[in-house]
């Protein structure tokens, strides 16, 4: 993308609720124009262009792949289409974003990772937390040795539900179930301070669907850490997260995925509270992610350093496990 072109422009290819949300976020950013927007027919599309003030609705994805005025697609499908919509988009040459989880499983990411480097489009999983100012503070402590060697972590992430069985998160023609919706982010914070898991171990309780309704996972490394993680449809819980080191601890009390504060604890130190700054608006914006997508588009590189895809596809390898280990298939999967 030239370099003296101010606003990115973006298309968005879904319309449910994460879309708005991300698209209400993107309007607020100077630099950011959201040219069009694809659903699966007109009328959503249209309902949703008007919302926003976006000009082109397409009641087909095609349209908005093919879109040359489009400089990067933001998919927000179920992540049971998230291989067959960010494949279109790539095909046609469109830089993407992509929702997490980022695919119903690791092969269909490989396939995405390879498509897009043989496109030498730029591709990246909408892991919002990864570009959240505070998680990347708690990182750059933890990977500097602030609470030592990592021992433990801890993250949960539930919803009171009930979900009635017609809902998408317990249907598994959509990749339904705790796991892949909410699970995503325990394990995705474990492998931000940790990488890969060498063992993966897992209960689940699964819905007469077959979807999982909560989750419990323990994953293991060869240095000895270990992290407790857990996901639920059925009852919510305190989104909090502790990271536990040989010489002090870093605790999330609420909200890890999107925190406003976090609290470090060294041995023989009073507690030091890291919050969020004025600049770094609200909890809830997704506005960071698009920013650095825009900053790589800029920089012409089409992976991200926050986001990198080989982090993104070491992810779907340790929900794969999990499903392995709990005996969660889904429709439709390339196996």
């Amino acid at each position: 993308m030239a370099e003296e072109r101010e606003r990115v422009r973006w298309g968005v290819l879904a319309t449910g609720g994460i879309a708005a949300a991300f698209t209400a976020d993107l309007v607020d950013l100077p630099d950011a124009e959201v040219v069009a927007v694809a659903s699966r027919t007109e009328a959503s599309a249209k309902t949703f262009a008007e919302r926003f003030g976006i000009p082109r609705a397409y009641g087909e994805w095609d349209a908005l792949a093919q879109d040359e005025d489009v400089d990067v697609v933001y998919v927000a499908t179920p992540h049971s289409a998230h291989r067959t919509a960010a494949g279109l988009c790539l095909e046609a040459g469109r830089n993407v974003l992509c929702e997490k989880a980022f695919t119903l499983n690791a092969r269909e990411a490989r396939e995405l990772v390879a498509l897009a480097k043989e496109r030498g489009s730029f591709l990246m999983e909408a892991m919002w937390m990864y570009c959240n100012p505070l998680i990347l503070r708690l990182a750059e402590l933890v990977k500097g040795g602030a609470i030592g060697e990592v021992r433990t972590v801890q993250a949960d992430f539930g919803l009171a539900g009930p979900f009635p069985p017609t809902h998408r998160l317990r249907d598994p023609a959509q990749g339904g179930g705790a796991l892949l919706d909410l699970g995503v982010y325990p394990v995705s914070f474990a492998q931000l301070l940790l990488g890969e898991p060498s063992e993966v171990m897992a209960r689940a309780v699964l819905s007469d669907e077959g979807v999982d309704l909560q989750t419990g996972m323990l994953l293991s490394w060869e240095s000895g850490a270990l992290a407790s993680l857990h996901c639920s449809l059925v009852g919510g819980t305190s989104t909090s997260a502790s990271v536990t080191g040989s010489e002090g601890r870093i605790d999330i009390p609420y909200g890890f995925f999107h925190p406003d504060l976090f609290v470090l604890h060294r041995d023989g130190r009073d507690p030091q509270e890291f919050t969020a700054s004025a600049e770094d608006g609200t909890r809830a914006s997704l506005k960071h992610e698009a920013l650095e997508v825009m900053r790589c588009l800029r920089a012409g590189e089409t992976e991200s350093p926050l986001v990198p895809l080989d982090g993104s596809l070491a992810v779907m390898r340790t929900l794969d496990a999990v499903r392995d280990r709990v005996g969660v298939t889904y429709p439709g999967e390339l196996n």
